[in-house]
């Protein structure tokens, strides 16, 4: 069989068992059918859009940014509905763009001069309109660019690796891979709780087995793809733990901003930052590891 379409059918089952997986257990109040048919379309256009990259991918993981770093301007009071973009928000937005025009260049200094360069907008626009914005406000601005613009670009950054187009795949099975695992194991053996004001439901034995869940993942997929079987477990375990911090971050600014999604783009989801909460720090996370092995 041909190498391409062992990965990609690899990828697409592995994915695929673990969405499931995550639609029939999770508790929402959405209809089961609304979250089904969403998630199987993103699930489709993912696939897509990942498999082919280059150019694709880059606007893809662009548009996501911006649309997280609206969702989270929003939740941090930053954007307010009855009002139009102000010119710190707007600010936060130009900085996302700026860095992913940075990615087109090749080496690490294009991309340190787009954060300078965006902090230092950001300073001239608290400054110059002195004493519209708070420093709070200027902090959540940049925040955003480095918690959602910034981040969700390795997912893009990891595809154009020598060997990212079987890497990137190990972004999605330590984030969904480690919160399907870690669902089963808590409800079969989970007695104590991981952060029991947070997210009550987060046991300590779902998280081990969502870590060992996704490390046998990796360790199938590299096998099947004929990759480094032990270098792919390791990455896949590392990231796995990785992702829970993820999730929980989220977790914790709704729970601080008294929200219950981000936003409500993908129907029975919520928002990009909802969904992809796991992912942004995963991605940056799998990227360097992958970079590192292939040294």
């Amino acid at each position: 069989m041909d190498k391409h379409v062992l990965w990609l059918t690899a990828g697409l089952v592995l994915i695929a068992v673990m969405l499931i997986v995550q639609y029939l257990t999770r508790k929402i109040e959405n209809s089961f059918m609304t979250r089904t048919i969403s998630g199987v379309i993103l699930l489709d256009v993912a696939l897509i859009v990942i498999i082919y990259g280059r150019w694709l991918l880059y606007a893809t993981c662009l548009v996501l940014s911006l649309i997280g770093a609206f969702e989270f301007y929003r939740a941090m009071g930053l954007h307010q509905k009855t009002k139009k973009i102000n010119a710190l928000e707007l600010t936060g937005y130009i900085g996302v763009v700026l860095f992913y025009l940075s990615l087109i260049a090749e080496g690490l200094i294009p991309r340190i001069i787009s954060v300078v360069f965006c902090v230092t907008l950001m300073m001239a626009v608290y400054v110059f309109t002195f004493p519209t914005y708070r420093i709070g406000q200027v902090m959540t601005a940049l925040f955003g660019i480095l918690y959602v613009g910034v981040m969700i670009s390795f997912v893009y950054q990891t595809r154009i690796l020598p060997n990212g187009k079987y890497a990137v795949w190990l972004i999605f099975i330590c984030s969904w891979g480690c919160d399907t695992c870690a669902y089963v194991f808590g409800r079969l053996f989970g007695r104590h709780k991981m952060t029991p004001i947070l997210s009550p439901h987060k046991t300590i034995e779902g998280g081990i087995g969502g870590v060992v869940g996704a490390g046998i993942l990796g360790m199938i997929f590299a096998f099947l793809t004929h990759e480094d079987v032990p270098a792919f477990m390791i990455i896949s375990v590392i990231g796995a733990f990785i992702s829970m911090i993820g999730d929980l971050a989220a977790s914790a600014i709704k729970r601080n901003e008294e929200i219950k999604d981000f936003g409500t783009l993908i129907p029975g989801h919520g928002g990009v930052l909802d969904r992809f909460d796991s992912i942004i720090f995963t991605a940056p996370v799998i990227y360097f590891l992958t970079y590192l092995v292939s040294m």
